[in-house]
């Protein structure tokens, strides 16, 4: 099973920090998940360096 990435971000909605994990074998990710806390649709995008050790997380409200 490849290596995952524990990033922590915050909602854009409601602020609360959260915890995702990132698939580094995937070098530019984007997707929609609900916050943990308010449940409202949070989108990320997300880009990985080649070697897979610098991780850039863009986290977006659906109305941006």
């Amino acid at each position: 099973m490849p290596r995952q990435i524990e990033q922590r971000v915050t909602c854009p909605y409601c602020g609360e920090p959260q915890t995702i994990l990132i698939d580094p074998s995937v070098m530019q990710q984007s997707y929609i998940e609900d916050c943990q806390v308010c449940c409202r649709p949070i989108e990320f995008q997300v880009e990985v360096s080649a070697d897979g050790e610098d991780v850039s997380i863009m986290t977006m409200t659906d109305n941006e």
